[in-house]
């Protein structure tokens, strides 16, 4: 399905590998089957199925104004910003983002996973695509937003699921900023972000660890294992010299050479907020 995505110049295409994409992972989700798993997988395909039928809508809308089906022809206003909304939707940006923590609290750690890393890469992949014709205020709206509330939702949370959830969320407010200004530093904040939050899944994973206070025990029982998430979760947070503060430095970095200060000062702050909260982690 993302393979479709990533390979297609047809819109109806594209919509097709997500629709493949969002079917492919729901198995994933109920396995093993019980309850809040279940819950988790219709949460999930509801809002993925809302977002395709908004995506479908716009592609149509898009085709009736311009004649056009290829996916870098969005000329027309109107479905760049349905179209927008839709992709936020399905990426988990705030406003459009609390589906993203409670799904990801109600699967196992590694359907979270790739909840988290791959289920980005196809839509992330169409608004690279589209990004010359997107709306910037729009954007810089969804960015922001993302950004503080995936700041704010982490603070008061002891799960590490939720926890991820919220950080994934800030994230992709980073790489919403900066797709119609730069889409190669989107890309490269993009492997950045799934390379760390693959490996502190796999972590997770391999301790069976859910909780923050079960972290404490770890250190004990695992030393290495300790001191590698620790630096992941620095990483995530943007702590230099780690490498998750080259793309958060680099964005920045373009959002003042256009003159977006305002911008560029939020997005520094709610990266405070993050760190804050991965720094208690670790304490």
């Amino acid at each position: 399905g993302t393979s479709l995505t990533l390979m297609s110049n047809h819109w109806l295409m594209a919509w097709m590998g997500l629709e493949i994409n969002t079917l492919a992972i729901i198995p994933m989700m109920t396995y093993p089957n019980n309850m809040r798993n279940t819950e988790s997988a219709i949460k999930y395909f509801l809002m993925q199925a809302t977002a395709s039928m908004i995506i479908m809508f716009a592609i149509i809308y898009n085709a009736w104004m311009t004649n056009q089906w290829t996916l870098f022809q969005v000329s027309n206003e109107w479905a760049t910003t349905i179209m927008t909304l839709a992709l936020a939707m399905k990426l988990g940006l705030a406003p459009f983002h609390f589906w993203v923590p409670e799904v990801t609290q109600g699967i196992p750690l590694t359907s979270g996973m790739i909840l988290l890393t791959w289920q980005k890469i196809a839509p992330t992949s169409i608004l690279y695509q589209i990004s010359p014709s997107l709306n910037m205020n729009l954007l810089v709206l969804l960015a922001v937003s993302s950004a503080l509330l995936g700041g704010w939702g982490g603070l008061n949370q002891t799960h590490l699921r939720k926890i991820l959830a919220y950080s994934s969320i800030a994230h992709m407010g980073w790489m919403t900023v900066i797709v119609s200004i730069d889409p190669s530093l989107t890309i490269l904040n993009l492997l950045i972000y799934i390379a760390a939050t693959m490996a502190m899944f796999l972590c997770l994973n391999f301790t069976s660890t859910t909780k923050i206070n079960a972290l404490s025990n770890l250190w004990n029982k695992s030393t290495p294992m300790t001191i590698t998430m620790m630096i992941i979760l620095l990483s995530l947070g943007g702590l230099p010299p780690l490498t998750g503060f080259m793309p958060k430095w680099l964005i920045l970095q373009e959002l003042i050479v256009y003159n977006n200060i305002a911008t560029a000062m939020l997005l520094a702050l709610s990266a405070l907020l993050n760190l804050f909260f991965y720094m208690r982690i670790i304490y």
